[in-house]
């Protein structure tokens, strides 16, 4: 979403890291690129005002003209006032003292909200609580269906109720339930309008004012950019909510929704939607994200998704793999398929850092589907094949080729690309981080 900003943004970064004494020149030269690449990103012309007269007022100042590295300065300020930007620190959720807690979903139709309701109750039970969900959206066409389908589907409890309840009645046998079942966090599903209209506020109103939520989260459409914000502004006025789930942050659009939102309303992000699967809701770090526009990378989060998905027993046996030197076409699979669990490739390589021997690897063209034949290929394999990769002739690639829906080139492209795998692995084996590697415990590797 923020290629664009990033790669100008980097581009200024890098003409000042290049000047050995900063001028005030310098730095209204840059102020004026950064501008543009902001409002290009479509961030809220006010915002923009007040981050550049920020950030001018402390570039000009004396410690860092004098400073022996003034472009380094520069740079951090301008990361600093990004991150304080976007909201500072990452803000939590709030719990009720005594549970359950009550968490509203609010927003305009379509921004995301049912499918935002099932991504965070998913969150919640893999945080160690035990949520349930009810739809309160009585209008839309089966609204309340669509949210049993997404229970189901993540494992969570739904309140139904019964089919002529109005919206309180459902919040009302909603909190029973949970009360009587001991579940701690119930998540309402309100309905939404196409605007922002009285009756849609009154009814919000009346559930906040009986049911006294803990979270009233406003469900932004990130791919609206200032339309969500110019929305999210409206209902804060009218109704008050304590902070933001951005939708669509895995979209192409400028992005300027997530850097105006926080200023705008003085509401923080909580949580962004980063892709269409149910476990694709991260909390939201400004920091993190501030990292990535500059071109520094989000490693903490590519940390954080490897430890939940990785396999730690075969990561245990692909050490003493590498060790012995036993790589077998069948842990390259299971590799691959560890790798796919942390999200799509583009995501992935999105968190590297843009500098150093990451640089061009951003750049690099992502085909998911070469992933998919790689399985396919392996998995037309016989064990022995698998294992042994030097008895697969002439006859044998063929077989296997037409077995995975391939061509023969693509299988011999695969055995390559296997062998060197295993080469460069003999050859960090045989280094010295190899060599202090052997023997020890490693609980958490992230591939």
């Amino acid at each position: 979403m923020f290629e664009n900003l990033s790669e100008k943004l980097q581009r200024v970064f890098k003409n000042l890291r290049g000047e050995g004494r900063l001028t005030e020149e310098h730095v209204q030269e840059s102020l004026k690129e950064i501008r543009i690449a902001l409002l290009e990103a479509d961030v809220n012309f006010k915002v923009v005002k007040h981050f550049t007269d920020t950030v001018r007022e402390k570039a000009l100042g004396q410690e860092v003209m004098q400073s022996l590295s003034p472009g380094q300065q520069v740079v951090k300020i301008v990361r600093d006032e990004l991150v304080e930007m976007l909201g500072g620190s990452n803000v939590k959720l709030n719990f009720a003292s005594q549970p359950p807690t009550v968490v509203m979903l609010v927003g305009l139709q379509g921004s995301g909200k049912t499918t935002s309701s099932g991504k965070l109750a998913k969150w919640l039970a893999k945080n160690g609580h035990r949520p349930m969900l009810v739809s309160v959206d009585v209008y839309r066409p089966a609204a309340r269906e669509q949210l049993k389908v997404i229970a189901k589907e993540i494992g969570v409890k739904l309140y139904e109720g019964n089919p002529e309840d109005k919206p309180l009645a459902l919040c009302e046998g909603a909190l029973r339930e949970a009360r009587n079942t001991a579940h701690d966090v119930l998540v309402i599903d309100t309905a939404g309008r196409l605007h922002i209209d009285e009756p849609l506020m009154n009814e919000l109103r009346e559930i906040e004012a009986k049911f006294q939520p803990s979270e009233i989260l406003f469900v932004a459409d990130a791919m609206l950019g200032q339309d969500a914000v110019k929305s999210a502004q409206q209902f804060h006025e009218q109704l008050g909510f304590s902070g933001f789930i951005l939708t669509k942050m895995d979209g192409d659009a400028r992005g300027g929704a997530a850097l105006s939102i926080k200023h705008v309303t003085g509401q923080p992000v909580k949580f962004v939607g980063t892709g269409e699967k149910y476990d694709a809701l991260e909390l939201f770090h400004p920091d993190r994200l501030v990292s990535r526009i500059i071109g520094m990378g989000d490693v903490l989060t590519l940390i954080e998704k490897a430890e939940e998905v990785v396999d730690k027993k075969k990561a245990l046996e692909l050490t003493e793999k590498i060790r012995t030197d036993t790589f077998t076409l069948e842990d390259f699979r299971d590799q691959l398929r560890q790798i796919r669990k942390l999200g799509s490739l583009e995501q992935i390589l999105g968190m590297l850092p843009s500098i150093g021997p990451f640089k061009d690897v951003q750049k690099a063209k992502v085909d998911e589907k070469e992933l998919v034949r790689i399985e396919a290929i392996i998995d037309s394999m016989t064990p022995k094949e698998r294992r042994n990769h030097q008895v697969i002739n002439g006859s044998r690639r063929k077989r296997i080729a037409k077995g995975s829906g391939t061509s023969v080139q693509q299988v011999n492209q695969l055995l390559k690309q296997y062998v060197q795998t295993r080469q460069m692995m003999k050859g960090m084996k045989n280094s010295f981080l190899g060599k202090r590697m052997k023997g020890m415990k490693m609980p958490q590797m992230p591939f």
